[in-house]
């Protein structure tokens, strides 16, 4: 169960999930230095949005992908509060693919992996092409592509739908919606 994984906030506190049971969840695998990183604005107003409707936004930056968040937790949250005014939960830097992913990054993978990709799509071509180069091991498994895959969780704790980096936060709206 998503509720028992053991994580550390940005602040190094270690806790679990288990205090957003019962709320509609969208864990997110942040960076600070990506060609998505302006989705945390989009991010942050759906929080807004949804958040008193039991909502929340769980923040995972993550260095894994070109090296795009290198700062130290501190760094990170520092940028994302200034840039983008990130008020929603932040986490301590992981891994969410790899021998060294996250469990909590595993078991999110398990229950929506990745469906494939749509080269009739320029930018899902164009991070085929990343992969391929920089990842090549990753390119045609389930595991998470790039930064800013978010995954929604019901009020149960049952994955519901992954949307992959290319995805816009605004997009995901209707999606939350159904399950509030």
């Amino acid at each position: 169960m998503l509720y028992n994984i053991k994580v550390k906030t940005i602040d190094g506190e270690e806790t679990t999930l288990e205090k957003y049971k019962g709320k509609v969840l969208l864990i997110v695998n942040t960076a600070s230095k990506c060609g998505f990183t302006p989705q945390l604005e989009g991010l942050e107003a759906l929080y807004k949005t949804f958040g008193p409707e039991d909502f929340v936004i769980l923040g995972f930056p993550c260095n894994q992908f070109h090296e795009e968040d290198p700062g130290t937790n501190e760094e990170i949250k520092n940028f994302c509060q200034l840039n983008y005014g990130v008020t929603f939960p932040l986490f301590e830097k992981v891994e969410v693919r790899g021998e060294n992913a996250h469990e909590l990054f595993v078991e999110l993978t398990k229950r929506a992996p990745f469906e494939g990709w749509d080269f009739s799509d320029p930018v899902q071509e164009k991070f085929y092409g990343i992969n391929s180069d920089l990842y090549p091991e990753f390119t045609e498994d389930p595991s998470i592509k790039w930064n800013f895959t978010k995954f929604l969780i019901d009020r149960e704790g049952n994955v519901v739908k992954r949307f992959d980096s290319w995805i816009e936060p605004e997009k995901i709206a209707p999606s939350i919606r159904e399950l509030i």
